[in-house]
């Protein structure tokens, strides 16, 4: 029995009841436009905050009515010739071989309009790839699956964070709950930059090939392994602006967003000041000789918002994810063969090496120290320097 049969067979109060259920559950899902990220029903481009963004949508709009314009025209005269010269008219073939004018006609037309659309795009090509005399250098490096910040000149120099989905969205991803206009597009850090200011990206990747993009901008950079790019954007409103690495990079490629906030002057050298202050505070001396229980609370956090995404709260893991409850590698008693594996990754897990030495120390002692992990071991900055040196 189909779904249509069950319905008919429902007492009409029953059958409006469920209805209404059905109605109450796709609203449920529905969402609402996000500004600065994708919008319901969208058909043209986003609504552009940077010069080049704009200059990008007028060519798109030239582009498309130059396009129309010699579809119309080829199809009206095909169509027009199949109408009006058509046998039942009594219409007589002409019988000739060759044309020079219309030869040079179809020639020269189709080139001067190739010339004049590459003409008007060179412009903004050539403005795309002007990183010259920026206010705001940062470097953008793509790692499986998160993206690295390091602001390398200019005001904020020397801030450098990790951006990875936030942890609540991909509860909601795994529950199959899409919840929220900005669904798989929040980000635990967003970049931070100041409006009116010419804002470097130079990217980069640690592993495969991503590519940084943000519509609202115009701005598309591959991040590629080995090589360095660069572009730049000048956002002139502010805001939360989304976008999303846009090279297939593996299978969490679905869970690698980018959110920008763009502050006002004032703003932003408060939000400066502030990462300062929280930088200086984690400024952490490897050679520090740590205790267990502030180890464990510190690689706790560690864990929370790096490796809890893929391994889970409860350390079980789940598909192709390993466990490390009870793994024989965390409750192992040799440190470093967990240290080379946070380090340099191994199978589906990336490296971790970004992070600090003590870090790193931090959420191997809380992995060793958790559920039914109750090893007592305590691994210590230096350890993680060492066996970072041998490599």
């Amino acid at each position: 029995m189909n779904m249509f049969d069950k319905l008919h067979r429902l007492r009409p109060s029953r059958l409006v009841l469920t209805l209404v259920c059905a109605v109450s559950a796709h609203a449920a899902w529905a969402v609402n436009s996000l500004p600065g990220g994708p919008a319901v029903n969208q058909l043209d481009v986003h609504p552009p905050v940077t010069k080049i963004a704009e200059q990008q949508q007028w060519l798109h709009y030239v582009m498309l009515g130059i396009c129309s314009l010699i579809f119309i025209a080829v199809f009206g005269v095909m169509f027009y010739s199949i109408i009006k010269h058509r046998k039942s008219l009594g219409a007589k073939p002409a019988n000739f071989h060759e044309s020079v004018a219309v030869e040079i006609a179809w020639t020269a037309a189709p080139m001067i309009i190739v010339i004049l659309m590459a003409m008007m795009a060179t412009k903004t090509v050539v403005a795309q790839k002007d990183t010259s005399n920026p206010d705001l250098t940062i470097k953008v490096t793509g790692y499986q699956w998160k993206w690295g910040y390091d602001y390398l000149k200019g005001e904020g120099e020397g801030i450098n964070f990790l951006s990875t989905l936030d942890v609540s969205q991909r509860v909601l991803s795994d529950q199959g709950k899409p919840v929220g206009d900005d669904y798989l597009l929040k980000v635990d850090n967003a970049l931070v930059v100041p409006v009116n200011k010419k804002v470097r990206i130079i990217t980069t990747a640690n592993d495969v090939i991503h590519s940084w993009m943000i519509p609202a901008f115009g701005v598309k950079q591959d991040a590629i392994p080995g090589f360095v790019r660069d572009t730049w954007f000048r956002a002139e409103k502010e805001g939360t602006y989304y976008g999303q690495c846009v090279e297939l990079c593996g299978k969490e490629h679905a869970y690698m967003p980018i959110q920008v906030k763009v502050l006002s002057q004032p703003d932003y050298t408060k939000w400066v000041d502030e990462q300062k202050k929280l930088l200086a505070a984690k400024a952490d001396d490897p050679a520090k000789v740590w205790e267990r229980d502030p180890l464990v609370a510190r690689g706790e956090k560690v864990y929370t918002a790096n490796c809890a995404v893929c391994h889970q709260a409860s350390g079980k893991g789940g598909g192709a994810i390993k466990a490390l409850d009870a793994s024989p590698i965390v409750t192992d008693a040799d440190h470093k063969k967990q240290i080379e594996v946070v380090l340099h990754g191994r199978g589906g897990m990336p490296s971790w090496k970004q992070l600090s030495d003590t870090e790193i120390a931090a959420v191997i002692t809380y992995t060793k120290n958790s559920w039914s992990n109750k090893t007592g071991q305590t691994v210590q900055p230096s350890e993680v320097v060492a066996v970072r040196g041998a490599q």
